[in-house]
C-alpha cells in the first residue's frame, strides 16, 4: 500500500539592499510516501530502491503487529524504482501499481509522484 503526503513549497519575500523585493523558493517540492507490506513470518523488512541507492539498510521498515511493516519516505517528483528486502530476499511490492523488468531477470516495483 503506498499513501503520499505533499509538502508545498514555501515562497519567501525578501528586500535586498536597493528595497527591491526578491522572491526565493525554498526547497523543491518533496512528497512524503508511506509504504506498507503484509509479511506475518517477516523478521526484517527494508526498502531498497533508485532513491535510496539500493541500499536497504539506508530505509528500514517498522513492525506494526499482525505482519504489518510500514515506514515512510520522502521523494521528489518523478519516476522511483523500488523493492522490498524481507529477511534479505528481494521481493516487489503487491500493490504496485506498474513493474518494469530489471537487469536480474525479476521485476521492479514503480512509484510515480507527481508534483
Amino acid at each position: 500500500m503506498i499513501k503520499m503526503r505533499k509538502r508545498a513549497k514555501k515562497t519567501v519575500t525578501l528586500r535586498d539592499a536597493g528595497n527591491t523585493e526578491v522572491r526565493e523558493t525554498a526547497s523543491p517540492k518533496v512528497n512524503r510516501v508511506s509504504l506498507e507490506l503484509i509479511k506475518p513470518d517477516a523478521r526484517n523488512v527494508f526498502v531498497a530502491g533508485s532513491f535510496n541507492g539500493w541500499k536497504p539498510e539506508k530505509t528500514p521498515l517498522a513492525c506494526l503487529g499482525n505482519g504489518r511493516w510500514a515506514g515512510d519516505v520522502s521523494l521528489m517528483p518523478g519516476r522511483h524504482e523500488y523493492l522490498f528486502v524481507v529477511d534479505g530476499q528481494w521481493l516487489p511490492d503487491p500493490n504496485a501499481k506498474e513493474t518494469v523488468q530489471n537487469p536480474f531477470g525479476g521485476k521492479n516495483s514503480v512509484l510515480v509522484v507527481s508534483e
